[in-house]
């Protein structure tokens, strides 16, 4: 029970218990009340604001953890582009160069996942861009990885053909030719000795004797065995595959037959005069991929360095065709 209070009454003079009604203690309750709330909301306030709840404080510490991932999974990334761009470079530069297959071409390696659709899903929300991004890049990697993976494919399958290969790819001189100075007229633009104009001349002109022996420079199927008495002559084409073909021209015998299959150094024909041809010679072609390419590039199976250095200066003086 609480001790009764006394206050001093100046009119008396002398001390009086001390009442009050129930109405003004229910109002200084309530006023106690009220002031004691409105404190501690402001401490709770200023707790919240500065230091952030409890729940907050977890969530932004997840948010960082978050961020910490992201941008190690970022660094992950530009790894694995920078990888498979190297892969991608060795692959065009070194393998497919070794085994003459052509390079991918830069728009099917860097295509993509097509249509906005895909990350549809994705959109929508504080971070999409970021998610959106990221979900591009792996789906680039994932595609580039697709069609490295293919291009693996292709040269492995062309490595296991490698020695057919160089086996088939026209390596010698179609004759016996000691002397490099015997080749009279090279690839390039030269003079036409019929019509004393210059044209591009497709092949290499060997001067030989009529009956000179002709050999085929690479393994082989013969296609074409034909008689002329004009333009080339008589002529033997033969297809060495991996997009090879040579061709003999003014020939004055034939020593296969159409759809024969010929070996490096196997006898083919002999050197003539037929044809558009001012003496007799042999006129040699070289076609990659249904273009005509130098000749005496593919002389590296008996060319010594010092012969070829000597056949390339040799190339470069101007010349007058034979045919």
């Amino acid at each position: 029970m609480a001790k009764p209070k006394y206050i001093f009454n100046q009119k008396t003079l002398a001390y009086e218990k001390y009442t009050t009604s129930w109405k003004r203690r229910l109002l200084g309750s309530l006023y106690y009340l009220l002031t004691t709330s409105t404190i501690a909301f402001a401490f709770v306030a200023a707790a919240y604001y500065f230091l952030g709840s409890p729940k907050e404080r977890m969530q932004e510490r997840e948010l960082e953890y978050m961020q910490l991932n992201y941008e190690k999974l970022t660094e992950k990334i530009a790894k694995l582009e920078g990888l498979l761009n190297e892969m991608q470079e060795r692959d065009d530069n070194i393998y497919r160069v070794i085994f003459e297959a052509e390079p991918i071409p830069s728009s099917i390696r860097k295509a993509g996942y097509g249509g906005v659709d895909r990350y549809e899903a994705l959109s929508g929300y504080r971070n999409s861009e970021i998610v959106v991004e990221t979900s591009k890049r792996l789906d680039r990697i994932a595609s580039m990885l697709y069609v490295q993976s293919k291009s693996f494919d292709e040269v492995l399958e062309l490595a296991r053909n490698k020695s057919e290969m160089l086996a088939s790819i026209p390596a010698i001189q179609p004759v016996k030719n000691t002397d490099v100075r015997r080749i009279s007229s090279h690839f390039g633009v030269r003079l036409d000795p019929f019509y004393k104009v210059n044209k591009f001349h497709q092949g290499i002109d060997f001067s030989a004797p009529i009956g000179t022996e002709v050999f085929a420079t690479g393994n082989g199927t013969v296609i074409q065995v034909s008689k002329n008495h004009y333009g080339y002559g008589n002529v033997i084409l033969i297809d060495h595959g991996f997009g090879y073909r040579t061709m003999y021209a003014h020939l004055s015998a034939f020593k296969v037959r159409k759809g024969e299959n010929v070996k490096r150094g196997q006898l083919i024909g002999n050197v003539g005069n037929t044809g558009k041809s001012t003496s007799s010679h042999l006129h040699y072609e070289v076609h990659k991929n249904n273009k005509p390419v130098n000749p005496i590039h593919f002389f590296f199976d008996d060319l010594t360095p010092e012969e070829y250095e000597l056949i390339l200066e040799l190339s470069l003086l101007p010349s007058q065709t034979m045919d």
